[in-house]
Formats: C-alpha cells, sequence, structure tokens
C-alpha cells in the first residue's frame, strides 16, 4: 500500500510537468502560415542539445558558481513565424528557463535577472547581487514571446569603429549580452578578408594588387563597401591570418547559441588591378568618397553584367561555406552613401540582379540583407521608380531590407514597406563612436508598434546599427527590451527601475538624475542625429563660431549632475554609478564650455583683449579639468585603445602601422584628415595631446590678431595646426596610461562646485532656442548675448571692459 502510494504520488507529479510541457509547447505554437515563406529555411544550425549547452554555459560564465541554480531545456519551436518563446518557473532554490532557443533561454535568464533579481548587465560591466532566496515564480510560470522574428545586431562601420582591436576575451564576453539581449541575427564580418584574397589569388591577382585593395585595420568597413581603398595599409598578412582564427570562434559560438551569422557577400566592388589583368573586363569608377586623393579614392565597380560579377561573388560564398559554413543570410552594399553612374530603372534593377544572381550561383537558400540608409543617404537619386526597381529586383521574401534611421527618418513608410519586401525596423543612434549624451527615447518607445501596424506592413524585426558602441548604455537596454514589451513602456517607472537595476538599489538622487536626463538629452524631439558636428573639445576651433546643436534645457543636465553628486555618497562603491558620474559630468563641462567659446569668439571680434584672455583661460581650464575627470575612470583612458592595437602587430613595424591606424581614425581620419574629427573621443590623452593642444594655439593667435589689430587668418592657422599638432599625433608612438588616477566620485563633486555659478548662467537657458534658429542665427545670438551681459558687467566695474 506504501509503495503503491509514493508511485501515486510520483506520478502525478510526472503528470503535471508533462502537461506544464504540452501547455508550454501549445503556446508557442500558432496556425496562421509563414508571411514570408522564402525565409522558412532560415533556422539556427545547432541542434537543441548544443543550444541547450551553450546557454548553460553562458549563465556559468555569468555567474560563475551561483549558476548551478539555473536549469535550461530547449524545446522544438512551432511558431510558424519562429517567434521565440521562454518561459520561466522559480521555486526560490532553482530556476528552469524552457525555451525555443539558445538566444531565448539566454533572454530568458537575462528577463529573470532584470525584472525579477534587480541586475543588469550591459557593455561597461556589471551589476550582479542576486537575492536570496531567489523570487519564486510558480506554475505555470512566466511565459514570454519575441514581437518578431528576427533582432539584428552591428552596423557595417562597428567592425573598425569598436570591433577592430578586440581579441577573443572581449568578444567572448559581448557575445554573451548579445544573447542575453535576444539578438539572433548578428553582423559577422570578420575575417573576410581572408576569403577574398583566396578568391582573387585563384583570378590570377598577386598580393601587391591586393595590398592596394584591401585598407588597413582601421578602415576596413569602408574598403568592404567601396567608400576608398588602400588607406592605412598595407594589410599584414598576419592580421589576415589572426582574423580569420577569430572569425572561427566568433562563428562558433554565435551558432551553438542559435544565432544566424550574417557573412559578407560580393557587391562588385573589385581591386583596380582587374583592368591589368582582364583588358576587355567592363568596369565604372565610383564617386570621391570623403575627397580622398586618387591614391585612395573611386574604387572600381565591375560591370553587373559582366561574366566575371558572378563568377567572383559566387566563388566567395563557395569558399566561405568551405571555411565557415554558411547560414543562408548575406550582407552586400553596392551603393552605400555612393549615387550610381545611372538613374535608368534597368540599370538599378541589374544592380539588385547582378548582385543576387551571384549569391544564389552557389547557394539556392541565399538571402540578401541590405541596408537601408542609401535610400536617406542619397535622396536625390533615390525616387520611387528607382527604389522600386532595386526593391523588386529580388524575388520577394529573398532580401531583408534595414530600415537603420527608422528613429529619426523611417524609409518604410516612403517605400510603401520597400515594396512587400521584408523589413528590419533599426534604431541607428550612434556615428563614428562618438560620446555626447543622446536619445530620442519616445520614438524608440512607440516606433516599433507604430512600424507593425502600418498598412500592408513587411516588418519582421528590430535592430540596433550603431557605428560605434561605449556611449549612453541606457537607449541600448530600453530598445532590446522592444523584442517582447507588449505596448510602449511607462517611461517614468522604466527608468527609475533601470537606476535601480544599474546600481543595486534605490536611490531617490539617482533617480531624480534619470528622470531629468530622461527630459533633457534622451528627450531629443528637433531631428538631431548623434553625431560630433560642432561639439567641443573635439572640433578643430573656428573663428566663424560654430555652435553643437542643445535640443533640451542645460538646467535639467546640470540638474542631473547635481543629483549624481548627492548620491555618490551612498552608491560611491559601484563601477556603473562612477562610470555614469564621469560620464554626466562630462557631458556638462562639454555644454558648459559653448559659453567660454562664445566669449573668445566675441571678444575676438570686439577687440577686447581682457575678455578674450578671460575667456580663453577658462576654456582651456575646463579641458585640464576635463582631462582629469577622464583619467579616473577606465572606460575614458586614451591607453587601452592605442595598448590593444599594438597587441595585433606581430613585428615593431606591424605594431606601429596599427598604433597608426587606431590614432588616425579617431583624429585625421584620413591622410590629410579627409574625414577630420569624424570619430572624435574625448578621452584622457586625447584631450591633452590633441584638442587642448589645437585651441591653445587658437587662442594664441586670437590674442596675437587683437593685440597686432589684424584679422585671425583660420586658413594659416589650419595648415599649421595639421603639420603642429595633428599629423605629428599620429605618427607618435608615446604610451599613455591604461590604468585610471584619481578618485572620481571626489574629481566630480569638485568639478561641480567649481562650475556651478557657471552652470547658473542665463546663457544656458537660451541655447535650446536659439539653437532651433539655425546654424548663423544660433551664433549670433550667443555673441550677442555675451556682448550684453559684458555691458552690465561694465557698469558694475569699468576696470573690466577694456577695448584696444
Amino acid at each position: 500500500m506504501g509503495f503503491n502510494q509514493y508511485w501515486y504520488q510520483g506520478y502525478i507529479i510526472w503528470l503535471a510537468c508533462m502537461m506544464n510541457m504540452i501547455w508550454f509547447i501549445f503556446i508557442i505554437t500558432v496556425v496562421s502560415a509563414s508571411v514570408f515563406p522564402n525565409l522558412d529555411h532560415i533556422r539556427p544550425s545547432a541542434t537543441l542539445e548544443d543550444q541547450r549547452q551553450a546557454a548553460q554555459e553562458l549563465i556559468q560564465r555569468i555567474l560563475g558558481p551561483k549558476s548551478s541554480s539555473f536549469q535550461v531545456d530547449i524545446v522544438v519551436n512551432n511558431d510558424q513565424e519562429y517567434r521565440d518563446t521562454f518561459n520561466l518557473i522559480s521555486d526560490g532554490s532553482n530556476v528552469t528557463i524552457s525555451a525555443t532557443s539558445g538566444v531565448s533561454a539566454a533572454m530568458g535568464f537575462y528577463y529573470f535577472l532584470k525584472t525579477k533579481c534587480g541586475c543588469q548587465f550591459t557593455w561597461a560591466g556589471e551589476q550582479l547581487s542576486l537575492p536570496s532566496p531567489l523570487p519564486v515564480i510558480s506554475k505555470p510560470g512566466i511565459t514570454v514571446t519575441t514581437n518578431d522574428r528576427f533582432r539584428y545586431y552591428q552596423n557595417v562601420c562597428t567592425s573598425s569603429y569598436t570591433f577592430v582591436w578586440w581579441d577573443w576575451e572581449k568578444w567572448q564576453r559581448h557575445i554573451d549580452w548579445m544573447a542575453m539581449n535576444g539578438i539572433n541575427l548578428p553582423l559577422a564580418f570578420t575575417g573576410q578578408e581572408a576569403i577574398f584574397q583566396r578568391v582573387y589569388r585563384e583570378l590570377g591577382f598577386t598580393d601587391e594588387d591586393l595590398q592596394h585593395h584591401f585598407a588597413g585595420p582601421a578602415f576596413l568597413a569602408w574598403a568592404r563597401m567601396g567608400n576608398m581603398e588602400g588607406w592605412g595599409g598595407p594589410l599584414p598578412q598576419t592580421w589576415i591570418e589572426d582574423q580569420l582564427a577569430l572569425q572561427h570562434k566568433i562563428l562558433d559560438r554565435m551558432r551553438e547559441l542559435g544565432m544566424t551569422p550574417v557573412l559578407p557577400a560580393f557587391a562588385g566592388h573589385v581591386p583596380k588591378a582587374i583592368t591589368r589583368l582582364y583588358p576587355k573586363v567592363k568596369v565604372s569608377q565610383l564617386d570621391n568618397w570623403g575627397r580622398f586623393n586618387k591614391t585612395y579614392c573611386c574604387t572600381y565597380l565591375l560591370d553587373f553584367q559582366d561574366p566575371l560579377f558572378k563568377k567572383i561573388g559566387a566563388s566567395l560564398i563557395r569558399k566561405m561555406e568551405e571555411e565557415f559554413g554558411v547560414d543562408h543570410i548575406y550582407n552586400g552594399d553596392t551603393f552605400n552613401e555612393m549615387v550610381p553612374i545611372s538613374n535608368d530603372t534597368d540599370y538599378v534593377r541589374a544592380a539588385g540582379k547582378a548582385v543576387y544572381s551571384a549569391m544564389t550561383a552557389a547557394d539556392q537558400k541565399a538571402v540578401w540583407l541590405m541596408q537601408g540608409l542609401l535610400f536617406l543617404s542619397e535622396p536625390q537619386f533615390w525616387h520611387p521608380e528607382q527604389t522600386k526597381a532595386l526593391l523588386t529586383s529580388v524575388p520577394q521574401g529573398r532580401m531583408i531590407v534595414l530600415d537603420l534611421m527608422a528613429v529619426q527618418t523611417p524609409a518604410y513608410k516612403r517605400t510603401k514597406s520597400f515594396y512587400g519586401q521584408p523589413f528590419i525596423w533599426c534604431m541607428l543612434h550612434n556615428y563614428g563612436g562618438t560620446m555626447r549624451l543622446y536619445g530620442v527615447i519616445d520614438t524608440v518607445n512607440e516606433g516599433p508598434f507604430t512600424a507593425r501596424n502600418y498598412p500592408n506592413s513587411s516588418m519582421i524585426g528590430i535592430g540596433l546599427t550603431p557605428e560605434g558602441l561605449y556611449q549612453n548604455e541606457v537607449m541600448y537596454e530600453f530598445m532590446n527590451e522592444n523584442a517582447y514589451a507588449s505596448s510602449p513602456r511607462n517611461l517614468t517607472a522604466w527608468f527609475s527601475d533601470f537606476a535601480r537595476n544599474r546600481y543595486g538599489k534605490y536611490n531617490q538622487d539617482a533617480d531624480q538624475a534619470w528622470q531629468l536626463l530622461k527630459l533633457s538629452v534622451y528627450n531629443c524631439t528637433d531631428g538631431m542625429f548623434d553625431d560630433n558636428s560642432y561639439v567641443i573639445p573635439t572640433n578643430r576651433p573656428n573663428s566663424d563660431l560654430q555652435l553643437p546643436d542643445i535640443w533640451y534645457n542645460p538646467e535639467q543636465l546640470y540638474g542631473a549632475w547635481s543629483h549624481m553628486v548627492k548620491a555618490s555618497v551612498v552608491l560611491g562603491n559601484s563601477t556603473l554609478f562612477r562610470y555614469d558620474l564621469v560620464d554626466i559630468a562630462r557631458n556638462c563641462l562639454q555644454v558648459i564650455s559653448t559659453k567660454f567659446y562664445t566669449g573668445m569668439i566675441a571678444a575676438y571680434k570686439e577687440r577686447n583683449k581682457y575678455m578674450l584672455q578671460k575667456a580663453g583661460d577658462a576654456l582651456i581650464q575646463l579641458f585640464w579639468d576635463m582631462e582629469e575627470l577622464l583619467g579616473s575612470d577606465i572606460h575614458f583612458l586614451l591607453g587601452p585603445w592605442l595598448r590593444d592595437s599594438r597587441k595585433h602587430g606581430h613585428t615593431v613595424a606591424e605594431q606601429n602601422l596599427m598604433e597608426y591606424n587606431a590614432r588616425n581614425q579617431i583624429t585625421l581620419w584620413g591622410p590629410t584628415g579627409e574625414v577630420r574629427d569624424y570619430a572624435a573621443k574625448q578621452w584622457s590623452g586625447l584631450i591633452s595631446s590633441y584638442y587642448a593642444k589645437r585651441y591653445q594655439y587658437f587662442f594664441d593667435d586670437l590674442l596675437e590678431c587683437v593685440e597686432k589689430r589684424k584679422p585671425f587668418n583660420q586658413t594659416k592657422y589650419n595648415d599649421e595646426m595639421f603639420e603642429k599638432v595633428e599629423q605629428p599625433f599620429t605618427f607618435d608612438t608615446s604610451p599613455f596610461p591604461v590604468q585610471p588616477t584619481g578618485n572620481s566620485v571626489k574629481i566630480v563633486s569638485d568639478l561641480y562646485q567649481k562650475y556651478l555659478p557657471t552652470m547658473q548662467s542665463g546663457f544656458y537657458r537660451s541655447l535650446k532656442n536659439w539653437s532651433k534658429q539655425g546654424h548663423k542665427e544660433y551664433a549670433e545670438l550667443a555673441q550677442s548675448w555675451v556682448k550684453v551681459k559684458w555691458e552690465q558687467d561694465r557698469v558694475k566695474d569699468k576696470s573690466i571692459h577694456v577695448t584696444i
């Protein structure tokens, strides 16, 4: 009787588990047919068991010994749209994560950490203080299904602006982050030069031919897109081989977790030596992107009808399959930021057919993933007939379009949802890896829902497409939750939760700081993009005053700084808090500098030596204060960027080439500053050895002009800066610190007290309104305000207004 009783109890428990599993499988099954059957073959290549093991190992890497409390099960995904689902059950000691892929298991794991344990895992670090016991989630548990099939990640530029010097250790952590945030369609461009090299060698190209074609490591992204060639090279063979080995590790891990890596395709850009090897070949030359000289500009584009086009494209994919295996999705962009030579729709249609046909010649299941930026970057060319010709040149469902700038300028609305081709709604939040605080939080909150509900919408996913990382982490944390958010979120509550999770506890001042950031820097509504235009101190100074766009009330930003200083008494030991503390103070100093810079220009134009000296001294001192501030946190140092670059050189000559690439990209960006300051960084070491020097020379020249009653010569100044500061910096190999110095909390507190009187100036209350007037009027209004203030001060104390 006792035996039967235990048997019966065991049977009931077993039956309950089976019913729960059946219920879970039922809820992830839908009866509707796939909207895009041409994508049905895009599936994880790893087995369910391999994905389970990979997800379990991810949890082990993140939590260490505490990972034993988490158990992963992977089940077959029967959703006809192949959306991911996870289910969470916890008894307080053990958490079961049932999911449809390794990625969705990792996403469920992070969902539990964030929503139940108050944790956070980001680029800058992690806060992983788990409660004991763990939160209980009773059966049937929490079940979450993603809104769309795909979560795409990366811009084609990210490989150069951020990933260029990464080793496997950094990649491993980042792929973990990707999986935990649900990313299942990542770009995987590392190591492609090794495959292209094999293709071209078979066609008779020499290594010298390819050295003129491949760019240096920090500029490969733009050579791959045909924007230019050869700059920053020659590309060492050791680099090519090392990156190939790294790509194997990257692809293996992505696939183990159930991701579908996007590999490169042939877009038509070829080495110029092709005309020597194949005299009858038909080529055209692309425009001069970035104003590079003839050595580096005007890449050859193979004619779409030439037989070599399909031969090269098919050979590339075959050799990739031999080396890596393939996942049937490929990225290729023929006209990225380039204007086609003809607007004839037959020509445009032939371009699309050629790229796609080259893919399918080697992979009949190929799907072309294309950046949709071209429709926005060159609007004078891409009228509806040209746009439609390109988009419909490929069978429906065999092209996926990245609506790259959907936050600011959604292209799906002007292209009838890309004429039926599936698209991914993307957040292109950053340009060049620049660092100012910025976001369009309302659009990111509502935009994906609007796009899904658009008439005849062909949206199949969301994506992150930043050019560079390590900035504005809050925007990426928020955007990633759009994968499963059922509706736009309450922003006030969300930002409170974000701050609590980030720092490990609730703090009223930290909460208030983030609420003010939400209302100011992260609430851009004027259509401005996050670039480096006119930002001080990272732009070369100009006597024709140009000021950065300010879309918010700086007093709210300064208020956030004040609250963070107060919160530092309690939260100062948190590494993520100190990172944010420095970052917010940095951005405040950046805005404060506009008043000093405006004062310099106004004083020069008024021939007011006293006020010029005063404003110039204040600006230069601010740069040195910023240098000290940034030097106190590891995330804001120049040294690691340079150190990591040199690690990729096998000889001293290669190390010097790598460092030159690293230095040039973040400063001149080209031999003579063709894309100067586009990828600028506010880093300790770069402020003191580069930006401050440029402004010191500028200040000294203005003083001399006032004293000698002569006009400032901008051209002469620019030439001198190139010769004395900019070019010498790129060739220098002096080391910089790789470890922070100083106490961030004390430095930030002292700087806040120092600049508090300046922040209270009425100048900053007017910046937002002035900024709306256009750059010329903006500058004039700012200078007028400064001059009026001088006159008011002169009335109080006549000795301070001396004009010569």
